[in-house]
């Protein structure tokens, strides 16, 4: 009888051996794979099953798995990564007309700057612009300095042009003046300047003082592209962030991006299955004075729901939801990061404004994210959530704020105390210079205070604010935080509050995935978790700081799937199409400009 057991109990344990092979649809081989598990740092090897990573060791340990229909990936000695997760990036409306957009992302070089604006503008045809839309910063070029109006004249010439420069300021050509009909009797919009000249004639310069509306209300009037357009655009920028080894995104909606109707093109990658991103989205109200009322149609129409775990496995799509409300709650609470001007004064009428949507936002148990980028901004609405919290609970809400630049330590310690995050951008890499000549060498030491935020047990997620006011490249934060640089090479952090590359990588993967409370199931590479992970190009460990922001993927695995290949990988991934229309700068130049 116990004979017969044991014979059973082999059985049994073979079964669910085989079984356990039989499941395995990848292994990756001989990697400096990089877990950011603290209980298994590092291992070379990794066998996947459907969607989940089933087990990680030596070689020796993943062979075992390799059997008929196991696809076996040799890693050949490169780091492997957890997929990036960026908590803060505006994909759904910069894949619409990521397209259209000539990008100035990670050039070295003015000169070369101009020469593609030239060329760009020769091949664009009539009826349609040449922008420039963000992405850059003047001190990444050798020169050091912007475009003057003359240059970008000279090299655009009648094809309209539109230049915007984080969210300080935009260029407008002299044909692109005309075709907006921009006229010396032009007013001015509330907290923007149209420049003139002594002639009282505008020269094309558009200045936020401080609102940025008038760079996005100028923006929105550009012509858009085709809805067929629009799809090939969006798949295009989704491939360049998986190229990048991005596989989760927190959309945070943005300015003049309507819900329902501008969704459409996700909704149906999304319901199609080719939405190659995993893309909790937020909803941002767009009217000033009817924030409310969008809020409350909007809780009316969507359920939030536990959305902490995906289920689905490869050949289904990927996670696509509405996650919760921000990250401009209401607009008369937003601060705008212009620091070439003096930070703006948030009206009376905030506080009032502000509590009203965050006690619907709590009693209807939404999650919400606040752009916050100033202490004094931060000091008010924090007093806004402590009342609504004291009249209704947030019995542990999922909510944090975005940026937080000059948060102070105090602060910090109130928002512990409501159970708050901060999602933490490179804004410093673009701007450090602009925030030193107004702010001073020391209030730059510790902007953000991302060590003191790790330090007192904060969720910490690292995210890009791309593609308007900065580049949606992650590697340019995670060089930030780790260099404390600009990308100009200007040294403005502390050494205090620099971190180490393991940590500022947990911050773009770990970080992110935990100001949701997603981190018990991505954000590592551990046993039952997601298998998204990125094959990079470089040593992340061993390379030069300042080639950490040059970093890419050449393989990226999103729940267990090829969705990008370079180099020796090309053939495991899908084929991506060329950019349509032909004339779209993407096909000539790509996305980001890595050297």
């Amino acid at each position: 009888m116990k004979r017969i057991k044991t014979t059973l109990f082999l059985i049994i344990v073979c079964s669910g051996s085989i079984f356990s092979q039989q499941k395995v649809d990848k292994v990756i081989l001989n990697g400096k794979i990089i877990t950011l598990n603290d209980q298994q740092p590092t291992v070379e090897a990794l066998a996947i099953a459907g969607n989940r990573i089933i087990e990680l060791g030596s070689n020796q340990r993943i062979r075992k798995y390799i059997g008929k229909n196991v696809q076996v990936i040799d890693a050949r000695g490169k780091t492997v990564i957890p997929g990036i997760y960026d908590s803060h990036l505006h994909v759904i409306r910069g894949g619409r007309f990521y397209n259209a957009e000539l990008r100035w992302d990670g050039l070295t070089t003015l000169a070369e700057a101009l020469s593609m604006l030239k060329e760009q503008a020769l091949r664009t045809p009539k009826g349609q612009w040449v922008r420039v839309v963000g992405g850059w910063s003047e001190f990444q070029f050798k020169e050091k300095r912007l475009p003057t109006l003359d240059e970008i004249n000279t090299a655009t010439g009648a094809t309209p042009t539109f230049i915007l420069h984080l969210y300080g300021q935009a260029f407008l050509n002299k044909a692109g003046i005309q075709a907006l009909s921009i006229t010396g009797d032009t007013p001015n919009p509330i907290g923007g300047l149209i420049q003139k000249n002594p002639n009282g004639e505008p020269t094309g310069l558009l200045i936020a003082e401080p609102s940025a509306f008038i760079l996005y209300s100028t923006l929105s009037k550009l012509p858009e592209l085709t809805m067929e357009e629009k799809i090939n655009s969006t798949k295009r920028f989704i491939s360049d962030l998986n190229s990048l080894g991005v596989t989760s995104v927190m959309d945070a909606g943005g300015g003049f991006q309507n819900f329902p109707d501008d969704y459409q093109i996700t909704d149906m990658l999304s319901k199609k299955g080719e939405l190659n991103i995993r893309l909790p989205y937020y909803l941002f109200a767009q009217k000033p004075g009817t924030e409310l009322e969008d809020y409350l149609k909007w809780i009316g129409m969507v359920v939030i729901s536990d959305h902490q775990t995906d289920d689905s496995f490869e050949g289904k799509k990927t996670e696509y939801h509405v996650q919760g409300a921000g990250e401009n709650l209401v607009a008369s609470g937003g601060d705008f990061e212009n620091f070439l001007k003096p930070r703006p004064e948030l009206p009376p009428a905030m506080e009032n404004q502000l509590k009203a949507v965050i006690t619907e936002l709590v009693k209807n148990r939404w999650p919400f994210r606040l752009h916050a980028t100033y202490d004094e901004s931060i000091i008010r609405f924090l007093n806004v959530m402590e009342q609504v919290n004291h009249e209704t609970p947030f019995n542990g809400l999922t909510w944090f704020f975005d940026h937080a630049e000059t948060v102070s330590d105090a602060n910090l310690d109130r928002i512990k105390a409501l159970g708050g995050g901060v999602a933490i951008q490179d804004r410093m890499a673009f701007q450090a210079e602009g925030f030193v000549s107004r702010y001073g060498k020391k209030a730059a030491l510790h902007t953000p205070p991302v060590r003191r935020m790790l330090e007192k047990g904060i969720r910490v997620g690292g995210g890009t604010d791309g593609t308007r006011v900065s580049s949606f490249n992650p590697w340019i934060g995670i060089y930030q935080f780790v260099s404390g640089k600009s990308l100009g090479g200007l040294k403005f952090a502390s050494s205090e509050n620099q971190v180490d590359r393991i940590s500022a990588l947990k911050i773009y993967t770990l970080g992110s995935a935990s100001l949701i409370h997603q981190d018990n199931e991505r954000g590592m590479l551990k046993k039952n978790f997601l298998a998204d992970l990125a094959i990079l190009n470089s040593d992340y460990l061993g390379i030069k700081e300042d080639e950490i922001k040059d970093i890419h993927s050449i393989l990226t695995i999103l729940n267990g799937k090829v969705v990008y290949g370079a180099q020796e990988y090309q053939k495991l991934a899908p084929k991506i199409p060329s950019a349509i229309p032909s004339w779209s700068p993407i096909n000539f130049y790509g996305g980001y400009q890595s050297h």
